[in-house]
């Protein structure tokens, strides 16, 4: 069974960037989006970004500017750049394929921002 591999996660200062990475561990047909996703403790989960296989992206209101996604369509793989990030960025980060037949789920990578 496909899954999605994260990576990239991890402790920074505020002001700081991080680059999240997430991959297919095998070919998935059709995908239609790639987005990611956040999760901060106690709090539901919420859109973060989303590019479309055309390339097409939109991002969350509060974080446009900041955040910026990426996809590489030969290697079934999307990325979340992050900078001058906040500590109410801190979450767990999870990426989702949007394919024609089937979503796709990351198993999360956390992301903690200090102040």
């Amino acid at each position: 069974q496909v899954q999605l591999v994260e990576s990239g996660g991890g402790l920074v200062q505020a002001g700081g960037s991080l680059r999240l990475s997430c991959a297919a561990s095998g070919s998935i047909f059709a995908i239609a989006a790639m987005g990611w996703y956040r999760q901060a403790p106690g709090k539901q989960r919420e859109f973060v970004a989303r590019i479309t296989s055309g390339g097409s992206t939109n991002y969350a209101d509060s974080l446009k500017g900041r955040f910026t996604i990426s996809r590489d369509n030969a290697k079934n793989a999307v990325y979340l750049q992050m900078n001058s990030l906040k500590p109410e960025d801190t979450a767990v980060y999870y990426c989702n394929f949007n394919a024609i037949y089937k979503d796709y789920w990351g198993q999360g990578t956390q992301v903690t921002v200090s102040s």
